[in-house]
């Protein structure tokens, strides 16, 4: 099988290519291979490689700075992925195109399912959903969410270095989702494509959290690490108390249901993976 990353050096991207199947033909592209803004060029890269599949996971995920980007947004999260869709038409293969839980409006009172209306309150949002639109019915969608990896940009790597500079911290209560290690999600999309998935699936790891929840684990989690010297005081704050240009959704969990029944490989609880992340970051010194 003759496969196109795009993304290639985010958390994903790397996680796709360290996990992919013994056989693949890999060919892997970044920023500075192909101009993800340039619908032509990605019709004629896709047209002149012919892969059995692309797999999308590049994106512009600047939530707050999208607000006022849109249009850039707009190029990287949905006219690129119309431009794969009809490239792909031409030459036969199939799109794995990776998208957000942001997509939502947060006002469920359940975890959202694959087939739930979308609704987003953001510019990065709006682009994620008008990407989302663009696929066919034999393509493959997973959506995700608060991904982290070990050496990557995120959260977990924030916290750990404000653990070490600040005395204290203030940290968002009342944004309820699930962390998702980035390693985990490459497995369950590899996955997908193996059996042959298509239509749209959920991934993050199993368990429910507040961002406060999640900065409150790292650190007990890295104390026990011994990568931290010292327990801070962490104060949980609603999002009023940490106004941002974009809106976020307040509660976007995803159900996982259906993925994990269809690959019938159970559920890991966010905290455990939480600290395999640790011990590699720890690893890498």
């Amino acid at each position: 099988m003759k496969v196109l990353i795009t993304g290639a050096g985010g958390q994903l991207g790397r996680g796709l290519i360290a996990s992919a199947p013994e056989g693949t033909e890999i060919e892997a592209i970044d920023i500075g291979d192909l101009d993800l803004t340039d619908a032509d060029a990605i019709r004629s890269k896709i047209i002149a490689d012919s892969p059995d599949l692309v797999l999308n996971a590049a994106a512009y995920t600047a939530v707050d700075k999208a607000e006022s980007e849109e249009d850039l947004a707009q190029a990287l999260n949905a006219a690129a992925v119309a431009a794969m869709v009809e490239a792909l038409d031409k030459t036969g293969g199939k799109l794995v195109h990776v998208s957000t839980d942001f997509v939502f409006d947060g006002t469920s009172s359940r975890a959202y399912q694959p087939e739930d209306e979308r609704n987003p309150i953001s510019a990065y949002g709006r682009t994620k959903a008008e990407g989302e639109k663009a696929l066919r019915p034999g393509d493959l969608l997973v959506r995700t969410a608060w991904v982290y990896t070990a050496g990557g940009a995120n959260f977990v790597r924030t916290m750990l270095r404000l653990m070490r500079e600040k005395d204290a911290l203030r940290v968002v209560s009342d944004q309820i989702g699930s962390p998702t290690w980035a390693p985990g999600l490459a497995a369950t999309i590899w996955g997908l494509v193996a059996h042959g998935a298509k239509g749209i699936f959920h991934h993050s790891d199993a368990g429910v959290a507040s961002w406060y929840d999640f900065a409150v684990a790292i650190q007990e989690e890295a104390l026990a690490l011994g990568m931290l010297e010292r327990a801070v005081p962490i104060e949980p704050i609603p999002t009023s108390s940490y106004p941002t240009p974009a809106a976020r959704p307040a509660y976007s969990l995803l159900d996982c249901t259906k993925t994990r029944t269809f690959l019938d490989d159970g559920y890991t609880h966010w905290r455990v993976n939480l600290r395999r992340m640790l011990e590699e970051e720890k690893a890498l010194g």
